[in-house]
């Protein structure tokens, strides 16, 4: 009896994980491609709440096409005791609307290595992000030259010693 019991409590446990895993719940995404340097964590909930945001596997592959254009490595996270653990990796083509799924970390799955059309929904959070990531690296460069240009401006300014 007490084997039936922690069998059934153990399902209970296991089901709502899975099926948060299966419905997407990411806690968050990595971007690495064109104009990011390193890489970049986004966490908008259009981007990481659902396993179909950025391309509907359900509807099928589709040919590879002859130039997909430039491409974003899109890695999956979550969180798991502080740790980040990837659930999956995809190529994701935003000038032409592909994604490229690479597959499942530590796992395999029916749509790994196969061409999908995307999502048009992602577009815009993710060039948002990207856009945002922009604006973020400029930030210091314009402190250095607004700080410069100040230096220059007082030292210019400064009385000349007579002769």
């Amino acid at each position: 009896m007490k084997k039936y019991i922690f069998l059934i409590l153990a399902f209970c446990l296991l089901i709502p994980a899975a099926l948060v895993l299966a419905n997407g719940g990411f806690d968050y995404i990595t971007i690495k491609g064109p104009g990011v340097t390193g890489e970049l964590n986004v966490t908008n909930p259009a981007l990481t709440s659902d396993f179909f945001a950025f391309a509907d596997f359900s509807k099928g592959a589709i040919d590879p096409p002859v130039d997909p254009g430039e491409g974003y490595q899109i890695v999956r996270m979550y969180v798991v005791d502080t740790k980040p653990q990837p659930f999956d990796q995809l190529h994701y083509y935003p000038y032409t609307g592909y994604v490229y799924y690479d597959g499942i970390a530590d796992g395999s799955s029916e749509y790994i290595g196969k061409w999908y059309m995307a999502n048009p929904s992602a577009n815009e959070p993710f060039r948002a992000a990207l856009a945002e990531r922009a604006r973020l690296t400029w930030i210091p460069f314009a402190v250095l030259v607004v700080t410069l240009a100040g230096f220059f401006i007082a030292y210019r300014s400064k009385p000349q010693k007579a002769k």
